[in-house]
């Protein structure tokens, strides 16, 4: 078995580096604990050599280092780093083992045929990583343990052949090996303090004053140790994590945060040849002492998944509160998966723009539901349609200029309202083919004209009816009017377009619903006839609503 071994040196200030790869190149190191009594849990290298140690208070790696950068510890960001590392690992191997959080191995056996040579594939690990934020060392060697120690000890790309682990191992401190304190106090009293003083110990000796523990070391010191991969199982779970220094109150550093969000997120799906069809977007607000009323009662009501699908708008937002901590969270569903950060960008900020976060942010939080990439092949005399990337941005910024209950396709509700519909998410069908001739096609006369047959031509004549057909033309939206009321019924009426009296009426139609819920409804309808000027005599629908004074006139018969 061939192991190969990606590792990340000072991981934690690793992961925070990711998002801001500008600490790379100054003295960074990350700090752990309260104030005032914050002490340095990890350095960069250029921290490192301008003295800063780990344990350090921050006061004194200061005093060493005037010019370092310090960040809070963030253990989501260690996670989220840790994630993508084993990603980086599966799109070359399906058998990863997550040794560390700062550690995977995979297993590279047979996949020279794939990604050539050991070496080369190492470069192209450590290639990979590298576009994901991480400056991996990568190691190669006959077996995890050795792959993980090398991978530990030896900066850049390193491959060991087989056989010459003891001999490339040698030279590397004890603590590549991740001893016990004790064990490792004992061996520096005797003076041992690289692998190859380790390995040269007789076993015997070693035994009889380390026990097992210090046995199992010497294995590992002379590259020796075997064990099976345990491959870890492959979560397809796609967050980035950022927690800010300072809260954030405008959208543009906001939009900024996000766009580094984007890009890792996109960067590992499309190396795990997945794309996605929702975003989750939540963020922890600063603590203040009262949120406005900035949509936070409307949200709470709806905590979300109570709606129907056809009512689910594009966005569908929400805020928490847990342990007096406020979080915001908006969601973006897409038509169809995509992987384009710039387009997600694009969206979240007309989102963003309309629905700001009611206080400063703090942290964000971006996940992505992982889907199979969408597959099109456009037929040859197929006409043109527009890309549904580009058709979500149109609608996003129409809802934007007009807002989101004017954009999207009206739905008919369920209930015997008239005219009663909803806008829902505007989605475009598929072309239904054309249905079939049957019955007429293959019936011809004796000129050679199609002719239906006669069942079909009996249900034709059955619906044509010839009695005389009025037809009702809608206003949109109906017109306000004022009603004189004599004996209960219309006798005038004052409107735009139609004014005078009644000179004949039918109805009323009275309907009503929803009884059973706010808001309920009720309706009277009547046709009338009025003397429209000098004209003649014009028919209308007119329409009360409710029980008050409310008369609309809903349509006019030609």
């Amino acid at each position: 078995m061939t192991c190969a071994c990606l590792y990340v040196p000072d991981f934690p200030v690793a992961a925070v580096a990711r998002s801001e790869p500008e600490l790379c190149s100054r003295p960074a190191a990350v700090l752990e604990g309260a104030p005032p009594l914050l002490t340095v849990t990890a350095a960069n290298g250029k921290a490192r050599t301008a003295g800063v140690a780990a344990g350090m208070n921050e006061l004194e790696a200061r005093a060493r280092c005037p010019q370092l950068v310090s960040r809070k510890r963030s253990l989501e960001q260690e996670k989220t780093a840790s994630a993508a590392l084993f990603d980086c690992a599966c799109g070359f191997s399906p058998r990863v083992e997550a040794t560390a959080p700062e550690a995977v191995v995979l297993d590279i056996s047979g996949l020279e045929r794939l990604f050539g040579p050991p070496a080369m594939l190492a470069r192209r690990l450590a290639c990979r990583a590298r576009e994901l934020g991480l400056e991996a060392r990568v190691a190669v060697a006959a077996n995890p343990d050795a792959a993980l120690h090398a991978a530990r000890g030896f900066s850049g790309v390193t491959v060991i052949p087989p056989g010459q682990e003891a001999e490339r191992l040698g030279g590397l401190p004890l603590e590549v090996l991740a001893p016990p304190p004790e064990i490792l106090e004992t061996l520096d009293r005797w003076g041992i303090r690289t692998l190859r003083a380790l390995a040269a110990l007789p076993e015997v000796s070693v035994v009889e004053r380390l026990g097992q523990a210090g046995l199992h070391l010497q294995k590992l010191a002379r590259g020796a140790a075997s064990r099976p991969l345990v491959p870890a199982e492959p979560v397809l779970r796609f967050e980035e994590t950022f927690e800010l220094e300072s809260p954030l109150a405008l959208l543009e550093p906001l939009a900024f945060v996000l766009s580094r969000l984007l890009e890792q997120l996109c960067g590992r799906l499309a190396w795990r040849a997945l794309a996605t069809h929702e975003l989750r977007l939540r963020c922890e607000l600063e603590e203040i002492a009262e949120l406005p009323n900035c949509g936070i009662a409307e949200l709470k009501a709806d905590p979300g998944g109570a709606k129907p699908d056809s009512a689910i708008p594009q966005f569908r937002s929400s805020a928490i509160s847990s342990n007096g901590r406020h979080f915001y969270e908006r969601t973006l569903r897409l038509p169809v998966p995509m992987l384009d950060p710039g387009l997600f960008l694009k969206l979240w900020r007309l989102e963003l723009a309309a629905h700001p976060p009611p206080a400063p942010v703090i942290k964000v939080t971006l996940a992505a539901e992982p889907v199979k990439p969408r597959v099109a092949q456009s037929g040859l005399f197929q006409p043109l349609a527009p890309q549904p990337e580009k058709l979500e941005l149109v609608l996003a910024r129409l809802a934007a200029r007009a807002g989101e209950d004017s954009v999207g396709s009206p739905e008919i509700e369920d209930t015997h309202r008239p005219q009663a519909f909803r806008m829902g998410r505007f989605q475009p069908r598929e072309p239904i083919a054309e249905l079939p001739d049957y019955g007429i096609a293959g019936l011809k006369d004796g000129h050679g004209t199609a002719q239906p047959n006669s069942s079909i031509r009996k249900f034709r004549n059955s619906t044509i009816s010839h009695r005389p057909l009025l037809a009702l033309r809608l206003f949109r939206p109906p017109r306000a009017a004022t009603v004189e009321i004599r004996r209960g019924r219309p006798a005038r009426i004052y409107s735009s377009g139609a004014r005078g009296d009644v000179l004949w009426l039918a109805g009323p139609w009275r309907s009503s619903g929803d009884w059973w819920s706010e808001p309920a409804w009720t309706r009277d309808e009547w046709d009338v006839a009025v003397r429209n000027g000098g004209s003649g005599v014009a028919l209308y629908r007119l329409v009360r609503e409710g029980q008050g004074d409310k008369w609309f006139v809903e349509g006019e018969y030609d």
